[in-house]
């Protein structure tokens, strides 16, 4: 047990660059919100919903931040700060990262039948701070949601989501990923909030443009045929 703490605070200590140790690290409010919830889960698990409720209460006092007992959550989860809201239904993988004033929100089925109603995030995910990802999506490997994005559709591996609605930034994972990026998308203008609707345009263009010289090369080909 005493093992699995360690490489769970050196996995924040990864991510994070403010602690000086590993005893700074127990005192983050993410920390006890995760370790409060391990103990909700088992109770809810074992259908004790009243005291896993309770637990959970507790938690949300002490920590400001609202994990449900029902979520499932994987190894090496880290919410950077606090005000963070996570449903019932929510999945999350595992060295998942979570910055402050993010929801993981639900969908109200039509049907009226509750089932998966939260997100799910996949490994290594990254989630700005303000992000609000809402409703039974998928948010694939690696993925980065920008700062103050609202995601309501799957996420594709590696993406970088911006914007309201959040939109692909349609750059290559490779081409900026690195083992672990903070705050969830890389700082240079390309990705600024402030001109991703001009890059995703850009980029639209771009790929519109290729489409139609390969339409021209092919009607060419045609002709030449002919």
């Amino acid at each position: 047990m005493f093992r699995a703490l360690t490489a769970y605070l050196d996995s924040i200590r990864a991510r994070d660059p403010a602690p000086r140790s590993r005893a700074e690290i127990l005192l983050y409010p993410g920390v006890w919100a995760l370790a409060y919830h391990r103990v909700a889960h088992a109770l809810y698990r074992r259908q004790l919903y009243f005291l896993a409720r309770l637990v959970n209460h507790w938690s949300r006092w002490m920590t400001a931040i609202d994990i449900h007992p029902g979520a499932v959550v994987g190894r090496n989860f880290f919410i950077d700060h606090g005000f963070t809201v996570i449903g019932e239904t929510a999945v999350i993988g595992d060295d998942v990262t979570i910055y402050q004033c993010v929801t993981l929100g639900g969908t109200s089925p039509d049907n009226g039948v509750g089932g998966k109603r939260h997100p799910t995030l996949a490994d290594g995910v990254i989630v700005g701070s303000g992000a609000q990802v809402l409703g039974p999506i998928t948010v694939g490997p690696r993925a980065r949601i920008g700062a103050n994005a609202v995601v309501t559709k799957d996420v594709p591996e590696g993406a970088t989501m911006v914007g309201i609605p959040a939109k692909s930034t349609l750059v290559e994972a490779e081409t900026y990923q690195r083992p672990f990026m903070p705050y969830g998308t890389p700082c240079c203008d390309t990705l600024d909030p402030a001109t991703q609707k001009i890059e995703i345009l850009r980029c639209e263009l771009e790929a519109m443009g290729k489409r139609l010289d390969a339409l021209l090369a092919e009607q060419d080909e045609h002709r030449n045929r002919a």
